[in-house]
C-alpha cells in the first residue's frame, strides 16, 4: 500500500471519529412494537438514577406523572400495576470545539446540557416497553428550569405510541 493510500485512510478515520463525536441534541424514543400500549392502564414508580437535587427530582417526577395521567394511566403507589416507570437524569458541560478560543484564555465556549431518560417496563419480566431520552442545552436559572423540565418531558411523551397512532 502506498504512503498516499495510508495517509488517506488515516485522514478518513480521523474525520469519521470527529464527526461521530459531535453532540446530538433532541428527543429519541423507542417503543416495543409488539406491546399493546392501549392495554396499559396503571403504573408504579421504581428507583432509577434520580437528580441529586431534591427539588429538581420532584419536578421531574411531577412532570412525568402529569404526562402519564394525561395518557389515561393511573398511578399506583403500591401493589400491582401494568408497568413500572423510572428515570435517570444527568447534567454535563459541552464545549464548542468549532468555536475560536476566547482572547483572554485558551478556552472555548462551554454550556450546560441536560439529559433525561424515562423508561417503562413490564413489572414481572422487566422487559422494556418504552424508552424516551432527551439531550438539550439547558438554562440553569432556577426560575426557568421548571418550565424546561415540563417541556422536555412533554416532548418525550408526545411520541408515546398511543399519541402517534392514527
Amino acid at each position: 500500500m502506498s504512503r498516499i493510500s495510508i495517509a488517506c485512510v488515516v485522514l478518513l478515520f480521523g474525520i469519521v471519529s470527529v464527526v461521530g463525536q459531535a453532540p446530538k441534541y433532541g428527543v429519541t424514543v423507542t417503543a416495543d412494537r409488539k406491546a399493546d400500549f392501549n392495554k396499559i392502564k396503571s403504573y408504579s414508580w421504581e428507583t432509577g438514577s434520580p437528580s441529586f437535587d431534591k427539588d429538581v427530582n420532584q419536578q421531574i417526577v411531577d412532570a412525568i406523572d402529569h404526562e402519564l395521567m394525561s395518557l389515561g394511566l393511573e398511578k399506583r403507589p403500591s401493589g400491582p400495576s401494568d408497568v413500572t416507570v423510572s428515570y435517570a437524569s444527568l447534567q454535563r458541560t459541552d464545549v464548542d470545539v468549532k468555536a475560536k478560543p476566547t482572547t483572554n484564555e485558551a478556552t472555548r465556549p462551554q454550556y450546560p446540557v441536560g439529559s433525561l431518560l424515562v423508561v417503562m417496563r413490564e413489572p414481572g419480566t422487566r422487559k422494556e416497553l418504552f424508552r424516551g431520552r432527551v439531550d438539550k442545552p439547558i438554562d440553569l436559572d432556577r426560575d426557568k428550569l421548571h418550565a424546561a423540565i415540563d417541556a422536555v418531558v412533554a416532548e418525550i411523551f408526545a411520541k408515546y405510541p398511543t399519541r402517534t397512532q392514527k
